[in-house]
């Protein structure tokens, strides 16, 4: 692709990502890739988690010509009517001529870039194995068996923010499983691919219940907090392989 001080244009910029991130693999619940069309040459991204209206006015400020997100809009089963805050996250795009890219479980899945790659990054595992739907839930074996209190503080240091253990801090883990975001309902699976600790972003009333009765601890690190890594990862590797002027935002959400 060719890149100039002049910037990329849209469409090869979306061509290169959706290549990048495999789209065809995926059966997704919401469209990945260009969701709203912006102006014709891209020269500067902001990257954020979710494409709400604080990152929205974050890149006009900056004014940059598109955002790159892991949660966009028009997911499956949502009201398509475009009025009141949809307007107004719409519009404001449309005014300035801001492209709105974004990739769901794409990101999530990269070997690389991904947000359960860098989790494994993070955290100095190294995946072994995937379970789950499309194969997106990862497992490892720990370099040194530990015990859940030793991972879970790992886990606050590396979010900056208290993690929830449901389990007892001496439950030893030779043997890990995680997927960021909302996978709290792949517990049972990361069980019966021999976990002895799974680690989501959300947790569920049920969740507690088959940590108890199966011996098998689980961690949430926060939906948000565990999504960061993939498009901060994604956006540094357009900065550096399409010489885009890239800025990541953290728009903070206690979730």
């Amino acid at each position: 692709m060719q890149s100039t001080m002049h910037g990329v244009a849209r469409e090869e910029l979306r061509r290169y990502l959706d290549t990048l991130l495999d789209l065809s693999r995926f059966h997704d619940y919401c469209p990945n890739g260009l969701q709203v069309e912006g102006c014709a040459t891209v020269r500067s991204v902001v990257c954020g988690v979710t494409a709400s209206q604080a990152l929205i006015d974050a890149a006009i400020e900056r004014q940059a010509d598109a955002i790159l997100v892991h949660h966009g809009w028009f997911w499956k089963g949502e009201d398509g009517r475009v009025t009141g805050f949809r307007k107004r996250r719409m519009a404001a795009l449309l005014a300035h001529d801001i492209s709105l890219f974004a990739y769901h479980l794409p990101l999530d899945a990269h070997p690389e870039l991904g947000n359960n790659a860098q989790l494994a990054k993070l955290f100095g595992w190294t995946v072994d194995g995937h379970f789950g739907e499309q194969d997106l839930g990862c497992t490892a074996v720990l370099p040194a068996p530990t015990f859940t209190g030793a991972l879970i503080d790992q886990a606050s240091q590396i979010f900056g923010r208290p993690a929830m253990l449901i389990g007892e801090r001496d439950h030893p883990v030779k043997r890990v499983a995680w997927c960021s975001g909302g996978a709290q309902d792949w517990f049972e699976a990361a069980i019966n691919a021999g976990a002895d600790l799974f680690m989501s972003g959300e947790i569920s009333e049920q969740t507690t219940h088959l940590a108890r009765e199966s011996g098998v601890a689980y961690l949430a690190a926060g939906h948000h907090a565990t999504e960061r890594y993939g498009v901060r990862a994604l956006g540094a590797h357009v900065a550096r392989e399409l010489d885009l002027d890239v800025e990541f935002v953290d728009i903070d959400n206690p979730v």
